[in-house]
Order: C-alpha cells, then structure tokens, then sequence
C-alpha cells in the first residue's frame, strides 16, 4: 500500500447513513457519528488531510466539515473522479496517495483510480465487490472511522 497522504470520503450513506429529512423549506437535519468526527482529528496528527465530497448541494455538509477540521468539504460534484487532477495538483500527491470511502455507483469511478478504496458494510454490491478495505460498520455508524483506523494500523508514521 501507497503511504495515504489525503482521504476522500463520500457523505451520505458513509458518514451518515443515508437518511435526508426534509420538510418544505428544504433539508433540515443529516446525522453524523461523532467518532467519525474523531476519526477525522486523528488523521491530521498523522498530517493526513480529509476532504469530503458529495453530488448533494448541502449546507449541512459544509457545516460538518467545518466542525471536525476537514481540509476541505466539495458540495454539489457530479462526477468525483474529474476532481481527482485537481486535488492532487493542489496538495501535491499522486492518486495513490489517496483512499476513498465510498457506498455507491456515483463512487465507482473514483474508487478505481485511488490507491485505495473502502466502503461500509451496507453499501451497494457493485461497490463492495471493487473495494480493497469493507468496513464491519454499516455508514452513519462509524464505518469512515474503521477506515481510518485501518490505514493509521498499516502506517509507518
């Protein structure tokens, strides 16, 4: 395994588990697992970097990644793999010094071209067949933090 240097993770269905509560104003409330949160600070006293991205255009999102220190926090992205050159260029890494959580088919693309990928345990099948790492945790319940323990056991820090 490539040294991870930046971690992309997929919102919904991994640090939450999936649910969007509405009412007629719009999106109201999203939960997070607060050892995500954790998870997320650990990552940084190895000076690896998080950044969330999601196809959801969410102030909620932007909230939560401001709250646990994300590096950065991408809303409303179509297609996350054309982010890939960009993120790499701004942080000066190669795509294998990325990992990926993820839990559906709009995170397959992406999944392939990282050094390496996960998912929870209640994602898709599609993603769980390609994923190097499958979480015991489903999503929203500490699935992004089992990742995290995972690459901070095999790194060499």
């Amino acid at each position: 395994m490539e040294k991870i240097k930046l971690i992309l993770t997929d919102v919904d269905g991994v640090l939450t588990d999936g649910g969007m509560y509405y009412s007629k104003d719009g999106e109201i409330m999203k939960k997070f697992n607060a050892k995500d949160g954790m998870g997320v600070e650990l990552l940084l006293k190895k000076n690896i970097k998080t950044i969330l991205i999601t196809k959801e255009k969410s102030n909620i999102v932007k909230l939560r990644g401001k709250k646990i220190n994300a590096s950065e926090t991408m809303i409303g992205v179509m297609k996350k793999e054309d982010r890939l050159n960009e993120i790499c260029k701004k942080y000066k890494i190669k795509n294998q010094n990325i990992a990926y959580i993820g839990d559906d088919i709009n995170d397959l693309e992406i999944m392939k071209r990282v050094g390496l990928s996960a998912c929870p345990k209640n994602a898709v099948k599609e993603i769980i067949k390609i994923s190097n790492f499958v979480c015991k945790k489903n999503g929203g319940d500490g699935a992004f933090r089992e990742f995290v323990d995972h690459i901070l056991s095999k790194s060499k820090n």
